[in-house]
């Protein structure tokens, strides 16, 4: 992995609001630290530059490894899974209470493979939304 600086990292978190930029979970409250992701990995010839880098809770960025693609559920054919740098959440996400629901393949590949709807992120989700830190803005 590409070394961060202090200030890559610090343009990196303030651009995703600390929240992690899969899931939405908010860093504050949480334990372990955020990973700054590479979105194409560095394995894959990834720079380690703000254009290629995303705030990702620990379990998203765990769940995602160096993948860029995932099967669809619904269809079983293999897509892209989200990229924040490339990809607007809106457009393959939405969020239905505290579960995150699909809007597109892409969205249920990436909800799929990252979890997005495990029963301890939700019970997070809703203690978050009882602090008023759920939904993101």
């Amino acid at each position: 992995m590409g070394d961060i600086s202090a200030r890559l990292r610090r343009l990196v978190v303030d651009r995703a609001r600390n929240r992690c930029e899969y899931c939405g979970l908010s860093q504050v409250g949480q334990e372990a630290t955020f990973h700054v992701d590479h979105v194409i990995p560095v394995s894959d010839g990834g720079p380690t530059a703000e254009d290629n880098l995303a705030l990702a809770c620990v379990s998203c960025s765990l769940r995602e490894g160096a993948q860029r693609s995932a099967v669809d559920p619904d269809s079983g054919l293999l897509v892209p899974l989200f990229s924040p740098r490339r990809d607007s959440w809106a457009e393959h996400f939405q969020w239905d209470g505290v579960a995150i629901g699909a809007l597109t393949p892409t969205g249920r590949a990436s909800i799929e493979l990252l979890k997005l709807n495990r029963p301890l992120i939700l019970a997070i989700r809703e203690e978050e939304s009882e602090r008023g830190r759920h939904p993101p803005d």
